[in-house]
Parts: structure tokens; sequence; C-alpha cells
């Protein structure tokens, strides 16, 4: 069974890695309004994917995985006018946590890059169960999330997220989906020319995911689909769960 169920995450991940990029080292080549497209981009690419229901984990729970998440974006002539190569696909591979607490909390952390590229990115969320769930009652959570890119040294880039999710088991199964805001700062910086005179760019945008946990026994896979602003990104997670 193990088997089986890494061969279909192997699967995802065969298809979403080749969507690699290259460095992204000419920001100062966009326009305010394609720095605008690909600051959009790169916030639906990598702020925080939750891919782990709402149920609190416990005090003594772990969630450890590998994942990877693909986006689709938008603005594909602003990533590669800005070196990124010519891609409309974006490969997010992470490793990621998340650890029970008491009080029905939750912290999770991931790190991850796009591959052939310097886009690098780690993260972390903070969840708070306001119903934990149970036999009969869903758990419903609110998270707060934050990532941040390396790697692109003409790049300062932040994303913040603030949703409310719902999950509810069945047998192996605990479907869950929420709804939620994503805040960006993308500031360029150290920019050998600058012919554009690029400023900072704040964007807020609307969050959506929906996401299919599946557990048996230790192993854990996990399918989601999220969509931030106009971008649309489909994630897999294997590992375990206690």
């Amino acid at each position: 069974m193990l088997l089986r169920h890494g061969s279909v995450a192997g699967i995802l991940f065969a298809v979403a890695l080749p969507a690699a990029a290259a460095d992204i080292n000419q920001i100062g080549s966009l326009k305010q309004d394609e720095f605008h497209g690909l600051s959009q981009d790169l916030a639906a690419t990598l702020s925080y994917k939750p891919l782990t229901p709402t149920a609190p984990l416990g005090i003594t729970g772990f969630d450890l995985g590998i994942a990877a998440t693909a986006t689709k974006t938008k603005n594909s002539s602003e990533l590669n006018t800005a070196g990124g190569g010519d891609h409309s696909t974006l490969a997010v591979p992470s490793l990621r946590l998340n650890k029970g607490l008491p009080l029905n909390i939750d912290v999770g952390v991931m790190v991850g890059e796009v591959p052939g590229s310097n886009v690098r990115v780690y993260g972390g969320e903070l969840r708070y169960a306001l119903v934990p769930g149970g036999t009969a009652m869903p758990a419903i959570g609110v998270r707060g999330s934050y990532t941040k890119l390396t790697g692109v040294d003409q790049l300062d880039f932040n994303t913040r997220g603030l949703d409310l999710s719902i999950s509810k088991g069945f047998l192996v199964f605990t479907p869950y989906a929420g709804i939620g805001r994503v805040w960006a700062t993308s500031n360029p910086k150290d920019l050998t020319t600058n012919p554009n005179n690029l400023s900072r760019e704040s964007l807020s945008l609307n969050k959506t995911f929906v996401g299919l946990n599946m557990n048996f026994g230790l192993t854990n896979l996990v399918f989601e689909a999220d969509r931030t602003g106009d971008d649309t990104s489909y994630g897999v997670k294997l590992g375990f769960r206690f």
C-alpha cells in the first residue's frame, strides 16, 4: 500500500518538477505594471499552502512530509523578461513539518525552492482550532502564515496570510476547505539599472482552497487545489501523520 501511494505522489512530482525556471536577475528590465504582474504570480506561487486538514494534531502529534505545488501563472512573459525563463507553470518542491501544541494550537514550517532557479522560500504557520472537531462536529480553525523569498538578490519579497478553514474526517478520508486573504510586499533592490524607476508593490489577494487528506496508518497523502488572486495551484504531499 505504501508503494502504491508513493507511486501516485511520484507521478505528480515528476509532472511538476520539469516546470523549472532560470535565475531572476533582470528585475530592472520590467516596467511598473509588468513588475506588478510578476509580483502577483510570485505571491500565488510562494504564499503558504496548508496541505493539512484543520483538526489539531494534539500535543503529541506530528505531520512530516515532502510536498510539491505547481502554480499556473498569468504573467509568464514578465517572468521571462525578469530572467526567469519562459514558463507558465512554477513548481515548488518543499519539506514541511507541523507540530501539535497544547490548547488546540498547531505550528508549521516549510522550506522549498523553484528547481533550476535562484528562487528559494521558507515560511511558517500558526493555527488555532476554534472548534477542535469530533465524531459529529467538524473542526474549524483560523491560521496566520508567513513566507519569505530568498536567493533573488534584486528582490525583497514576503507574504502574510490569514484564513479560516474547516475539515471533517470520514474513515481514512478528511476533506477540508478554507477562505482567506494573502498580502504580499514586493520591493526591488540593488538593481544595476532601473530605467523605469521601479517602486514597491503592496498586494492584497483573495485566497480559497480545498483539499483531501488520506491517512493509512502512519502514511499520509494529501491533495490540494488553491486559488490565490488569479492564479491556480495544485499540490500534493506524502509523509507521516500521527
